[in-house]
């Protein structure tokens, strides 16, 4: 599957824009690790480009997000680790690859960096930094869907929390048009 193909299907599936940039600040983030990691980095943002896909479906349902994606993905001939990293996001297997790893700490990351550009008095990404970022992290309050514990799991990854969000922060701020931040 082609990204391009992979966006037909956002597009189909998604109809909230915010929940479609989360989806590519997702992707883009996806990217930077595989490119960290020495992985392939188109696989690795197909995953997180389509992990959401289903999630307006199973928004009632969150134990069943990822089931219909990984059925609507079936037989597309994608990497079935692809499958695989998608489902280990919600826990629906057990992540064992550094890309489940990595999709399961970017997903609440993405949304906790785009928090904190929102927080941000230039309300762009380009004006944050680790620092800010660390300061509002230590805030339960803060943005309270960005699990910590989760994002916190990026020392699966081998690197500290510092090392992790500016990574994230890096690859979100090279589309930082797309997300209109």
């Amino acid at each position: 599957m082609t990204r391009e193909q992979a966006l037909v299907l956002v597009e189909q599936h998604l109809h909230n824009r915010n929940l479609v940039k989360h989806c590519l600040a997702v992707e883009a983030c996806m990217r930077e690790f595989a490119a960290h990691f020495g992985e392939n980095p188109e696989t690795w943002a197909l995953a997180g480009l389509l992990h959401d896909l289903d999630y307006e479906y199973t928004i009632e349902t969150p134990a069943e997000h990822t089931e219909q994606t990984a059925r609507l993905l079936a037989g597309q001939g994608l990497d079935e680790g692809i499958i695989h990293a998608i489902k280990a996001h919600n826990l629906r297997v057990e992540p064992v690859s550094k890309m489940d790893f990595s999709l399961l700490t970017i997903d609440p990351a993405s949304g906790f960096i785009i928090a904190c550009a929102l927080m941000h008095p230039d309300r762009k990404l380009a004006g944050l930094d680790l620092s800010f970022m660390k300061k509002r992290f230590k805030e339960k309050a803060f943005a309270k869907g960005a699990s910590r514990q989760q994002i916190e799991g990026c020392a699966r990854l081998g690197m500290t929390l510092d090392e992790f969000l500016a990574l994230c922060l890096g690859a979100m701020q090279k589309i930082s048009p797309e997300l209109g931040l």
